[in-house]
């Protein structure tokens, strides 16, 4: 089935996008005025750049930061997050070629058509927005997860460290033992039962 995939009218300022919102104080939420005040895109073609920001997860459906923007800001993260971001909005293209990141525009062109169908202006426009954003991305990492991996006194990273019991958590095992008594048995049988069970746990 064909599928439908995101383009934009104008895509040259892709990467000065990314480039602003590293360099720029997070907003409450990124809205037209933000990306013209603060981010210095003045022009009305630009503003399809904050449904972008939005397909590939760095603002909510109401523009405000998620936590993957805070990514675009870490300047040792953001083209992973980027690369994370692009996998997310094109996934039926790296669906049909894992590689497809690394593909001359004319075979990407090619790969759009296949799996949209769509006629050949929509295909380059479809093309050439993958590629602006590709040029921002780095696809050799992934971006680290704030509960994966913490910085540590020299700069690197370590493993989580496992939480600690609550203060006073005995760590004992108990074990349940269920006796199935016969329903026909005497008194001397249960005697011999229980007496066995006393023997083998004391």
């Amino acid at each position: 089935m064909a599928k439908d995939l995101f383009y934009l009218a104008s895509y040259k300022n892709v990467d000065k996008l990314f480039e602003k919102i590293e360099a720029a104080k997070a907003p409450e939420a990124f809205t037209n005025a933000y990306l013209t005040d603060v981010v210095g895109l003045k022009s009305t073609a630009d503003r399809p750049l904050i449904n972008m920001l939005k397909k590939m997860g760095f603002l909510d459906p109401s523009g405000r930061p998620t936590e993957a923007y805070g990514f675009l800001k870490n300047k040792k993260h953001a083209k992973a997050a980027i690369a994370d971001g692009l996998q997310k909005v094109y996934a039926p293209l790296f669906e049909a070629n894992e590689k497809a990141n690394e593909l001359p525009i004319e075979e990407l062109k090619g790969l759009v058509a296949q799996v949209t169908g769509s006629e050949k202006n929509i295909v380059g426009q479809i093309a050439y927005t993958f590629n602006a954003i590709a040029k921002s991305a780095d696809f050799s990492q992934t971006a680290a997860k704030p509960d994966e991996k913490k910085p540590d006194e020299k700069g690197g990273t370590t493993p989580p460290v496992p939480p600690l019991p609550p203060s006073g958590l005995r760590t004992d095992f108990h074990f349940n033992i269920q006796v199935h008594l016969p329903a026909n048995g005497t008194e001397e049988t249960y005697l011999n039962i229980f007496n066995a069970l006393r023997r083998t746990f004391s």
